[in-house]
């Protein structure tokens, strides 16, 4: 197991006491820089400005030239949540605007793989398109853009992944990553781009009279907020003021229950309540049973459950999404499983020191669709970057990469790339996610080649795990008010963690549940004063043998939550780790 240590949240921001509702908050905030209230804003109008987005001026021109030709407009998505929301985002901004000849498509992973490939340009073609828009994709499409202008079809790219050093021939490319864009926050989702580039339309649209001269309802887009919230906090980008602003929003509309049929329907599924919604609903619950369709089936499904008006439809679809989810964990249990064997074969008898940079596995019959989610969990383990592979076709296996903090894998692969010419197929992805392919006869000089480059790049300290406190509660600070203060206080996500805490505990009672989950009753020891008040407290999915018994003194990392059962509403501690 990786290197642990306690680190206290430095207080670096400069808000001020009563700029915020309690000191706890004051204490939560100065802890995540903020310097004051404006830094917390969820109002629309602190959204940063469409106009430095790069190349989203001739984006709009081109989109206009299709709608006023009444072109047939195909939106290539991704099979993600990203994808899915950002793809629905697409179709119902431009239905909302009056088109008529609009489809989409998603590629199968299992059969194309990733992004504007020339298959997928190819099988677009039953759709007689005018104009490709990718969502979520596309920035390393050179050969799919370069297909689609040889067949006289115009392509707009909207992304967020970093580049490579060529960038496809495209129309028009949206992409704060993409060289010289000066749009402050590089950390939008691929639903937020499509997103800003369909507000960019209507708002061009308006000004020309389109929408009176159509005799359209000038549509409010904003109410597309909730699906953005939705696929910004699944796709786990580090959630930035703008970030921030663009998730508040939509969590706003979905506890008023202003929102669309298919998130009602996932957090009906899921036996969330959205009238509490907030954004680890949206991570933990929603958004890996919208991901299960395109892990496991097509990821259509999650698309026409985000689509559907009717609200029987779409629990009927959501129902299908909760049930390829309970399969998609059956499968990750068994991978983990016979990962988690191999490891501790090899591994168990070493010291943290002797661990491998990173761990790269592969079994012939891994499921593709759930590599990435064992990555994590690997990752989550042992605090090491890991890769995990699987078959796909024609002797080519597909890997899923997930990084720990201060080692940026997209780069890593770049350099392993770059320094072994022929060796990876494809790669591409973010600095904490990655993905690529390559042949099954490369693989072990694969692993000797990325092991090479990072220990030459990346230093020692980044595999000590640090875990971060915003320090000990006090005793009147456990309860409910407390809770729902921290809850609703602001988005909680990537780069913008949820409260922390940690403080030493007595066990009163201690309950098994499932066979893989403790129920605690606890008793806060504070200042050696053992009759300090009592809490209630869950850890799940824990190694039971090495948890502590009735009676013992015990020092938690945890989160102050709030239980809802049977319509009550009590404070719970959600135990991260046994210190």
């Amino acid at each position: 197991m990786a290197i642990m240590t306690l680190v206290a949240r430095e207080q670096k921001g400069k808000i001020k006491t009563e700029e915020v509702a309690s000191p706890l908050l004051h204490r939560i905030f100065a802890g995540r820089e903020i310097d004051s209230a404006d830094d917390l804003s969820s109002e629309l109008k602190d959204l940063h400005p469409i106009s430095q987005l790069k190349g989203i001026h001739k984006a709009v021109e081109v989109l206009i030239e299709a709608i006023k030709s009444s072109a047939t407009i195909v939106i290539i998505g991704d099979f993600d949540a990203d994808g899915a929301t950002a793809t629905t985002v697409a179709v119902k901004s431009l239905t909302l605007m009056g088109v008529k000849n609009i489809h989409y498509l998603v590629p199968n992973r299992f059969e194309f793989g990733y992004g504007l490939t020339p298959e997928i340009v190819d099988q677009a073609q039953q759709f007689k398109p005018d104009l490709i828009i990718t969502v979520d994709n596309g920035i390393s499409s050179i050969e799919g853009v370069e297909r689609a202008n040889a067949l006289n079809c115009r392509v707009i790219i909207t992304d967020h992944h970093l580049p490579g050093r060529k960038l496809p021939n495209a129309e028009a490319i949206i992409n704060p990553n993409q060289p010289n864009c000066q749009f402050p926050s590089k950390n939008l989702a691929g639903v937020g781009v499509i997103f800003y580039l369909m507000l960019a339309l209507k708002t061009k649209l308006q000004q020309q009279d389109y929408f009176l001269q159509q005799q359209i309802p000038t549509p409010n887009l904003t109410n597309l907020l909730d699906i953005v919230a939705l696929g910004t906090i699944a796709d786990v980008v580090p959630l930035d003021k703008n970030n921030r602003i663009l998730v508040a929003q939509g969590l706003q509309r979905m506890r008023r229950k202003q929102c669309c049929a298919g998130i009602q329907a996932l957090f009906s599924v899921a036996g969330r309540n959205i009238h509490n919604a907030v954004s680890s609903d949206l991570g933990f619950s929603c958004g890996p049973r919208l991901n299960a369709a395109g892990r496991l089936d097509d990821m259509s499904i999650g698309i026409e459950t985000l689509l559907a008006s009717d609200y029987q439809k779409a629990i009927k679809m959501a129902g299908a999404l909760d049930d390829l989810n309970l399969e998609r964990r059956e499968i990750e249990n068994s991978m983990k499983g016979e990962a988690l064997q191999i490891l501790e074969k090899e591994f168990s008898t070493l010291d943290d020191g002797d661990l491998p940079v990173i761990f790269c596995l592969y079994k012939d019959d891994w499921h593709q669709g759930v590599i990435g989610i064992l990555a994590a969990r690997i990752r989550e383990r042992y605090h090491r970057p890991a890769i995990i592979f699987a078959p796909g076709d024609n002797g080519i296996i597909k890997g899923s990469a997930r990084s720990i903090t201060g080692l940026h894998i997209r780069d890593i692969l770049d350099v392993v790339a770059t320094q072994n010419p022929n060796l990876v197929d494809k790669f591409g992805g973010h600095a904490m996610a990655a993905g690529l392919s390559m042949a099954e006869e490369n693989l072990p000089v694969f692993i000797e080649a990325i092991n090479h480059v990072i220990r030459e790049q990346v230093d020692a300290d980044v595999f000590a795990e640090k875990l971060f406190s915003d320090g000990a509660l006090r005793r009147d600070e456990f309860n409910l008010n407390s809770a729902n203060q921290l809850r609703f206080a602001a988005p909680w996500g990537q780069h913008f963690p949820a409260p922390v805490f940690d403080n030493q505990f007595q066990i009163l009672q201690k309950r098994i549940l499932k066979n893989a989950h403790v129920k605690l009753t606890l008793r806060l020891i504070e200042n050696n004063d053992p009759t300090a008040t009592t809490v209630e407290a869950i850890a799940f999915n824990v190694d039971l043998a090495a948890w502590p018994e009735q009676g013992d003194l015990v020092h938690l990392l945890y989160k102050l939550d709030v239980n809802e059962f049977r319509g009550v509403s009590s404070p719970q501690l959600m135990i991260e780790r046994l210190l």
